[in-house]
């Protein structure tokens, strides 16, 4: 048999951890008193971010910082939809997620803090030597609706972003020839002069894939840098944070005109 704690007692075990954080956050503190290059960082973001952006992040920010133990992990979408679960059991001190799916307007989202790095947003993609990256003048959606797709689920806002971009336009939705949430494996099918996708800028710079010059809304679609608002934080995650805006500024054509703004949860 275990023993489990009454309501009093959790409430307790609440607020002692965040006593103890905050007890552990001076005692860094205190070390970077004596080296302000050092310390170091819990952070986390999904798997599509690590296979895209977060790899040079992670490379500018050792370069410059590389006394600072950075400790990563991947995080699933359901995590954002349960309001990032690792930021309030201080698990993590940073998490980088995509602005559409986070649950701002939630009461219980009153303790995240949210920092815009760039507004990203949905292109149609090609490998460099794929025929359709070959096309110098404008393609139209109607020639790609039996053109073979990699699609994500039917529940992604890839999907849903280019279902409308269909719709809008009277054209029956193409059929994926694969479906997949993983960038790796997406990216990988790319090389292959057959395959076209739905995906962020982003990906597509990092990637080195070809934007195909298709007319297709463009919709702001935010990447965001997230923490617990009353949580006291190392100044390494603040400079963390700065090699992302860095990082954020490398990719072209970004909507909004602006690498970083902060809006309240």
């Amino acid at each position: 048999m275990g023993i489990e704690a009454t309501k009093y007692g959790q409430a307790l075990l609440k607020r002692s951890m965040a006593a103890f954080d905050e007890l552990k956050q001076s005692v860094r503190d205190i070390e970077l008193l004596t080296n302000p290059t050092a310390g170091e960082i819990n952070l986390a973001c999904s798997s599509q971010f690590a296979s895209t952006l977060m790899p040079h992040i992670l490379e500018l920010f050792v370069k410059k910082f590389p006394r600072v133990a950075l400790r990563f992990d991947e995080i699933a979408s359901a995590s954002v939809a349960r309001n990032f679960p690792e930021l309030r059991d201080r698990k993590c001190d940073l998490i980088l997620a995509r602005g559409m799916s986070l649950p701002t307007r939630q009461p219980s989202a009153d303790d995240l803090n949210i920092e815009i790095l760039f507004d990203d947003h949905l292109v149609i993609a090609a490998g460099v030597h794929s025929k359709w990256a070959a096309r110098r003048h404008k393609i139209d959606l109607a020639d790609l609706v039996n053109a073979d797709w990699i699609m994500q689920p039917t529940h992604t806002w890839n999907y849903q972003r280019l279902a409308e971009a269909f719709v809008a336009r009277g054209l029956p939705m193409p059929k994926a020839s694969l479906e997949t949430m993983s960038m790796s494996v997406i990216t990988h099918f790319l090389c292959n002069d057959r395959f076209i996708c739905a995906m962020p800028k982003s990906v597509v710079h990092f990637n080195s894939l070809k934007v195909l010059p298709v007319d297709f809304p463009a919709r702001p679609w935010p990447v965001n840098a997230v923490t617990l608002r009353n949580r006291t934080l190392s100044p390494v995650v603040g400079r963390f944070i700065e090699c992302a805006r860095e990082v954020a500024k490398l990719i072209p054509g970004k909507l909004g005109g602006h690498s970083a703004r902060r809006r309240k949860s």
